[in-house]
This record gives C-alpha cells, sequence and structure tokens, in this order.
C-alpha cells in the first residue's frame, strides 16, 4: 500500500460538475490523500467539503497556459486563499522563459508568492516544452522567488511527467524544495518510477487506481 499522503487527487478538467469535484472530495476523506486539487471556481466548494478532515485544499493558478497577466495570476492566487485554499499550484509564463526573460518569470512567481504568503507555493514549469538548460533556469527562478516545489505539468501539454525530468529537477534543487511529478501517471509502476527518481508529491486523477 502506497502512503496516501503523497498524492494530490486531482480534478481540473473543464467539464468537471460539482457532483464529480464532490466524489473527488469524499474519496480523498475516505484515503486521506495529501489534497484535493482544483479549479480555482471550485476553491470555496471544496474548502467547505473538507472542513474538519486531514485533507488540504490545493488551486491551480494561472491555468494551464501561464500566459495570463502577473496582476492577473497574483489576483486569482489571493481570491483562491481567501476561499480557503491551503495550496497554491502556478503556472510559469512558459514563453517568457523561453524567450530569455528571466525576470519576468521571476517576478510573475514572486508575485503569486507574495498573495499566498505562508500557503504552499508550488511551480509548474511544463517540462514537455522546455530544453534541459530551460528547466534548470525555471526551477533556479522557482528557488530565488521562494517557492515552495516545482511541478512538472500541467497534463494539458504535449507531455507529462518523466523519469528524468523529475531526476533532473531533483538535481537541481536539492533539498531545499519538494518536486511534485504530474502528467500522465496513471498505474503504481509509473507513480513508483517517479518517486525512485526524486519526487515527494504526485498529481494524478487516477489516484484511487494507484493505491488501490
Amino acid at each position: 500500500m502506497m502512503d496516501t499522503k503523497l498524492f494530490d487527487h486531482t480534478i481540473l478538467k473543464a467539464d468537471a460538475t460539482r457532483e464529480m469535484v464532490e466524489r473527488v472530495c469524499r474519496e480523498a476523506r475516505e484515503h486521506h490523500f495529501m489534497s484535493v486539487c482544483v479549479n480555482s471556481y471550485y476553491t470555496g466548494f471544496v474548502a467547505d467539503e473538507l472542513q474538519g478532515s486531514d485533507v488540504r485544499v490545493c488551486t491551480v493558478v494561472g491555468f494551464p497556459l501561464g500566459q495570463m497577466s502577473t496582476k492577473a495570476k497574483a489576483a486569482e492566487a489571493r481570491i483562491a486563499v481567501e476561499d480557503g485554499a491551503d495550496e497554491i499550484d502556478m503556472v510559469i509564463n512558459v514563453g517568457a522563459l523561453k524567450g530569455g526573460d528571466d525576470a519576468v518569470v521571476f517576478e510573475d512567481i514572486r508575485a503569486v508568492r507574495k498573495a499566498c504568503e505562508g500557503k504552499v507555493l508550488k511551480v509548474i514549469i511544463e517540462t514537455c516544452l522546455l530544453n534541459e538548460e530551460e528547466k534548470v533556469r525555471a526551477c533556479r527562478l522557482a528557488m530565488e522567488a521562494k517557492a515552495d516545489f516545482v511541478k512538472t505539468s500541467t497534463g494539458f501539454s504535449t507531455g507529462g511527467a518523466t523519469k528524468e525530468d523529475v531526476a533532473l529537477m531533483r538535481k537541481t534543487v536539492g533539498d531545499t524544495m519538494g518536486v511534485k511529478a504530474s502528467g500522465g501517471i496513471r498505474d503504481k509502476e509509473k507513480a513508483v518510477e517517479m518517486l525512485e527518481a526524486g519526487a515527494d508529491r504526485l498529481g494524478t486523477s487516477a489516484t484511487i487506481a494507484i493505491c488501490s
């Protein structure tokens, strides 16, 4: 049996209904997952559903493309915290990173960091769109901006987590940050592979099947 506190039980698809989110919350309470991860619309609902449990509320920000304005991302994070979010998973501005605008990426992360001060901040770098040098730069910028985790993927782009990317991210951040693997983790074998590569949190919608 895998440690259920390794998992963010996730429901982020556009057609997620209140009933579907309610079911995910019920499963998370029953299995004691670390968090339920949702789009910001459902933050308050999930906070109410999980009240009194040991499951955290995780909200995505700037999801899934990351190219919203910094002010918009910070506002979304701040509202999510007001609505009950314990953790924020933000998407970086991938285009800015690839264009060499590191200051833009840094300020983007830092603004969200300030907006969710005291809460856990994970930075999604969307590894499938980056080369190795860009992945390292993204991780270092997240470290400099005082984020708590770097995260591989949204699960909505051209690829998900790989053991090579997780290992590179772990090597880059050392033990100063957490590493969250997400995107394409649908069975126990893949989950174990990510953990062995250096991940200490997994994001997946297949959590029940993996833990069973």
